[in-house]
């Protein structure tokens, strides 16, 4: 049995099977949409736990090459 999934762009059903040549998405278009999103950074990987004090604790540590 082939899995149906939906184009992550336009919603549309796509085949997961060799045959589908842009998979996950439907079209070239899509893709490509998906593409310039990125691009244009309107899709952003959050931060879970930034740490304020990185650049304290990289300063504090003794230098290794002395």
């Amino acid at each position: 049995m082939v899995a149906v999934v939906d184009c992550p762009t336009c919603g549309n059903k796509v085949e997961w099977s060799e045959h589908s040549k842009f998979r996950p998405f439907c079209c070239a278009r899509c893709k490509q949409i998906d593409l310039g999103a990125w691009a244009e950074e309107k899709y952003v990987i959050p931060i879970v736990n930034p740490r304020e004090d990185l650049d304290e604790d990289s300063s504090s540590q003794p230098d290794s090459a002395s």
